[in-house]
């Protein structure tokens, strides 16, 4: 009996083959997906974050917090982030669908939608989405050319003295920026950007950091103390009242931009190991985030504003002037410059990798599109590749010289964005995942959030147009003024 029980088991036993060995060792190399094992962490996370929030934002929020004022500026900063941080939890968690940790993965934020909520809604968060995104690369055009123009007039006025003429145009930055981003546009897909992002974050901590120890210095430097007030711009005074009705909606959009990331949310996130889940990790790379750069948006904002007063300038480094110390503001905005150039990026590869995904499933025969060449044994090729992300980069490059326009640009950007993509869509899905009941208590705070934050947008988006309108009406293109 007891041979005739071992023989069974020894029946029983599997060895493993060849074949599966090698599908082991494929396993180790793939996710569930069949795609290549993805390596993102929790620092790679919250640094494309810290990337994409802590960017041209930064430098207009003294100019925001002096519209509003004391009380009013800190309590929309702090709005924002808490809402930002909450809606992306719950975007975070609509990455994988149906569960949160089990179900299929979402490449997009427009695959996020189609699986959740589906229908007409996809097709709207596609024109959100990738129009914000091209609006935040032509923003970031403009803003990386301003801080190289203030370089250029810094060591002007250090050489020839505080009474020279020092006239630089913004545009042969811009076109240096524009040859910078074609050849960084080359870099495959977004996974291939953490080193890109870690050195971005870095350099906006150098900037943010210089901005708020000038002011400091500023303040503690004696002199006549700049004008403030709780309410911020004092009508009669600093502006009429109808100026002051707009500047407060423009600087609302402002507040608004400088929290925007949730159009690369899920894009970062499928950068990550499946391994601890994907939300859980995105959860607390959006809380580092976004308290990282709270904490610097309210020290920027606040201190830029005791330090300038209601005068505050739109980009809170160029008060600090051009002259002396010139090395340590010529540094702080060539930190802006690198950042900036990193931050296209984050902004860009999702516009390319969604144009790319589509011409190869409408073509998929065409060597133009699909086929890799190699070079130098290591760097891959594509000419499909090569050509439209050029065209792409000179578009948006002359768009920005066309309109170099700062904070009405930069509020349009925010009001328009902030309420379907960082708002509308999170909530919905979460509503559908979830099996939220109708009319329920969470139903309708949920809803109540979503319809608070429609009406801040659009209070904001018309400040902007308004901005924008009075910008134009004064610019000539391509006419060099400083």
């Amino acid at each position: 009996m007891a041979r005739e029980l071992q023989k069974n088991n020894s029946m029983n036993i599997e060895f493993p083959t060849a074949e599966a060995a090698e599908y082991g060792e494929r396993s180790k190399s793939f996710d569930d997906d069949g795609r290549i094992k993805r390596t993102g962490t929790l620092l790679t996370a919250s640094a494309h974050i810290i990337t994409a929030v802590i960017g041209s934002g930064v430098l207009s929020l003294a100019w925001a917090i002096a519209q509003l004022g004391w009380v009013a500026g800190p309590a929309v900063l702090a709005a924002f982030s808490f809402i930002t941080y909450f809606t992306s939890t719950l975007l975070a968690d609509s990455y994988r669908s149906p569960g949160p940790v089990h179900g299929g993965r979402n490449y997009t934020y427009m695959d996020v939608v189609r699986a959740h909520l589906g229908g007409y809604k996809v097709q709207l968060c596609g024109i959100a989405q990738y129009a914000n995104l091209v609006g935040v690369t032509i923003g970031y055009t403009i803003t990386a050319s301003i801080s190289m123009v203030a370089v250029g007039r810094s060591n002007c006025f250090h050489k020839k003295g505080h009474d020279a003429k020092c006239v630089v145009s913004n545009y042969p930055f811009m076109a240096i920026f524009a040859v910078i981003q074609i050849i960084l546009s080359q870099i495959p897909n977004f996974h291939e950007l953490s080193w890109l992002s870690i050195v971005a974050a870095v350099m906006s901590f150098a900037y943010s950091i210089i901005g708020l120890g000038l002011s400091v210095a500023k303040l503690a430097g004696g002199g006549e103390k700049a004008r403030t007030s709780i309410t911020g711009t004092t009508i009669g005074v600093d502006v009429s009242g109808s100026e002051k009705v707009w500047r407060v909606f423009q600087s609302i959009g402002d507040i608004a931009f400088a929290y925007a990331y949730s159009t690369v949310l899920i894009e970062i996130q499928d950068t990550l190991k499946s391994s601890p889940p994907e939300n859980k990790v995105m959860r607390r790379a959006s809380l580092v985030g976004v308290t990282t750069t709270t904490v610097f948006y309210v020290l920027c904002g606040c201190i830029g504003y005791a330090a300038f007063g209601n005068n505050a300038p739109g980009n809170f480094l160029t008060g600090f002037g051009f002259y002396e110390p010139f090395w340590l503001i010529d540094f702080a905005n060539v930190c802006i410059a690198i950042h900036l150039i990193g931050a296209y990026q984050v902004f860009a590869q999702p516009i390319f990798g969604f144009v790319e995904k589509r011409c190869e499933q409408k073509w998929p025969e065409s060597k133009l599109i699909t086929a890799e060449h190699t070079i130098c044994g290591a760097y891959h090729f594509n000419v499909f590749r090569l050509v439209w992300r050029t065209v792409y980069v000179i578009i948006t490059a002359v768009i920005a010289m066309i309109f170099p326009f700062f904070n009405s640009f930069v509020g349009l950007i925010g009001a328009a964005s902030f309420y379907p993509l960082t708002v509308y869509f999170p909530i919905e899905m979460h509503i559908a995942q979830a099996k939220i009941p109708k009319y329920s208590f969470t139903w309708v705070w949920l809803k109540i959030l979503s319809w608070a934050c429609l009406v801040v947008s659009l209070v904001a988006a018309v400040g902007s147009v308004e901005g924008l309108i009075k910008d134009v009406s004064s610019y000539k293109p391509f006419k060099v003024v400083n």
